[in-house]
């Protein structure tokens, strides 16, 4: 039996402050919000698959140089872009992932074909970049990834380091019932030894299981990591008796009491969504089937 599809959408979670960004590049912000929820409507609208969806979003926040995620990834300490990415289909708890790619143009693309082609679930570097290559994924040259705004932040965090960490995201519970989950980011700005955060690590910063709800997580990723946050929540949904919401602010409250910070956007199997950050903004969207798109990135948890 069909039902109705919800789709969420994050951008990352860091220094978002109506004292940094003004009118015009608050607008230029949700404009990519609102053709991130745009492409994953289209293919939930088509009667699509929903991590067909979710990687459609996410890709639209990849090609957008505001956002740290594909040609917007901050650089390493060594002044080079590192991404990460990772895809999880409820339905089957198929998974795929990787972590350290520097050429690949989307991606959340080359973690959907470790899904759906590869044997594995989480491939690494040079390994990575040969398999995408292999599948015909699109690559760029460095330069493409690398923007004047990150730059500066990488300058400038040469001399004094700075809070910059920041990912992209999408859930989805599609029409057919079907949950469905995505992440992709260029990890946290002057990284050093091949950091890896949440985000490409299956129950840290993704998880998908049509028992429960999907997750997809942004901010402090080795918080994150140490909670296995995104599998937590599911955990209190389907076995502890938890509402989404609770689930998430349970989680979320944890890592604060940790030392950490950062949010997160959950959808369970009715179709509700959970949007929570403790972070004071959070880039942010949500589609209902039939009811028009929400986009944010100020205000409280809930606001629109």
């Amino acid at each position: 039996m069909a039902t109705t599809y919800t789709l969420a959408i994050h951008a990352g979670c860091e220094g978002i402050t109506r004292e940094y960004y003004g009118p015009e590049a608050e607008q230029e912000h949700l404009s990519f919000l609102r053709k991130s929820l745009a492409a994953g409507r289209a293919v939930l609208d088509g009667g699509g698959h929903g991590l067909d969806a979710v990687c459609a979003a996410v890709e639209v926040l990849e090609d957008c140089p505001l956002f740290n995620a594909g040609r917007g990834s901050v650089f390493t300490h060594d002044g080079t872009i590192e991404m990460d990415a990772s895809v999880m289909s409820g339905a089957d708890l198929a998974a795929g992932a990787v972590a350290g790619v520097t050429g690949i143009r989307n991606p959340v693309r080359a973690a959907a074909l470790v899904l759906k082609k590869s044997p594995h679930v989480l491939l690494i570097g040079a390994g990575a970049e040969r398999f995408a290559e292999s599948c015909g994924l699109e690559r760029e040259d460095p330069g493409y990834f690398q923007t004047a705004r990150r730059r500066e932040e990488y300058l400038a965090a040469q001399k004094q380091a700075g809070e910059q960490f920041g990912t992209v995201g999408a859930v989805c519970l599609d029409g057919a019932g079907n949950l469905s989950a995505a992440s992709s980011t260029g990890g946290i700005t002057f990284k050093e030894y091949g950091r890896v955060g949440d985000s490409p690590v299956i129950g840290a910063g993704v998880y998908a299981d049509n028992a429960s709800c999907a997750v997809s997580c942004t901010g402090e990723g080795e918080f994150f990591l140490r909670r296995a946050a995104a599998k937590r929540i599911a955990a209190m949904v389907e076995f502890g008796g938890f509402s989404l919401e609770a689930a998430v602010a349970a989680v979320l409250d944890n890592i604060r009491t940790l030392g950490g910070k950062g949010g997160l956007i959950a959808v369970d199997t009715a179709g509700r969504a959970a949007i929570s950050f403790t972070t004071r903004g959070m880039f942010r969207g949500l589609a209902w089937q039939g009811e028009t798109d929400r986009v944010a990135m100020f205000g409280p948890p809930g606001s629109w």
